[in-house]
């Protein structure tokens, strides 16, 4: 079993990963600034083999410290969203690729490093055209550019590997309702209706349980898989928003959508993906998009509405 040190360990991903690690038996230490006032961890606090510290992965102190000891690091700290990056973008970059600069500063030769990139780096892709691991990166968004930069620089730097999610999904202890099918489940639950923009245009998904189950696999098998990049993403599931609306309308039938002009996408993602290469590897997802819908479907009828309302 290995010592692993996850940086963001308590955020959407990382409070999974972090449970999935230590149930595999490794010894999981975490690195968060916990800047959403997240208890994402509290269920595992019991764990001998958790250690949390409270810190900023820009402090470089903090960071050698946190390095210390580890064979594994995951770096998931991140300021994630097109539109949140652009709000604050020295924040995106000190974060996004200054951090994962300092962490290959830091680290020793045999230290390996397991990345989370976004496959939204692929931009807008040709129709009817998979991309896969060789198509070339145009990220269009400062979160894209951060991201694939930072990918560069750590396969350039050796011992590692790259997954290149698909957008995720699911109920996670550190929820997050903004990501694509998350926020429409939760419009069809609440609301149900959503005005779509960009209605055709294509993503790939995968449910957060996954990526988890994907990192485990990178650990599993890194010698084989190391020095490469990967996608990751249900094959199934390369869906245009049309399409994510009809497969949750199938199972709220009165959820009503309609397009209209209105708005654009802030990372104009309209791409397929082929995710072969992962699966040749042995790895395939093990949750569908339709068990994630079932999942946000229950997790939603829990939440009370706005204290403001009447209803």
């Amino acid at each position: 079993m290995s010592n692993i040190l996850l940086t963001g360990g308590s955020g959407y991903i990382g409070s999974v990963l972090t449970e999935e690690l230590l149930k595999k038996g490794h010894r999981v230490r975490v690195l968060d600034n916990f800047m959403h006032g997240q208890t994402s961890l509290a269920h595992l606090m019991h764990s001998s083999d958790l250690e949390v510290v409270r810190g900023d992965t820009r402090n470089e102190g903090t960071l050698k410290s946190a390095l210390n000891g580890m064979e594994i690091i995951i770096p998931l700290a991140a300021i994630l969203g097109a539109q949140v990056c652009d709000r604050d973008e020295i924040a995106a970059q000190t974060t996004n690729l200054g951090a994962v600069q300092s962490i290959l500063k830091l680290r020793s030769p045999d230290q390996k490093i397991l990345y989370p990139n976004t496959n939204s780096g692929y931009g807008v892709g040709q129709n009817d055209t998979f991309c896969d691991e060789t198509t070339p990166l145009n990220p269009i968004s400062l979160y894209g550019r951060t991201k694939v930069e930072a990918e560069k620089g750590i396969l350039e730097g050796g011992n590692s590997i790259t997954f290149r999610l698909a957008t995720v999904f699911g109920v996670s202890p550190r929820m997050r309702i903004d990501l694509l099918v998350n926020d429409f489940v939760h419009r069809a639950v609440m609301d149900r209706f959503v005005v779509l923009f960009q209605a055709h245009f294509k993503r790939n998904y995968i449910h957060v349980r996954d990526v988890a189950r994907a990192f485990v696999h990178g650990i599993d098998n890194f010698e084989t898989m190391k020095g490469q990049a990967y996608n990751v993403g249900l094959s199934e599931a390369n869906l245009s928003k049309k399409e994510l609306c009809e497969a949750i309308q199938k199972h709220l039938p009165d959820f009503y959508f309609v397009e209209a002009e209105i708005g654009e996408d802030p990372d104009k993602r309209n791409y397929i993906v082929s995710n072969e290469k992962i699966e040749k590897t042995g790895f395939k997802p093990a949750y569908s998009l339709d068990f994630g819908i079932t999942e946000l479907i229950k997790f939603y009828r829990t939440i009370k509405r706005s204290p403001f309302g009447n209803i």
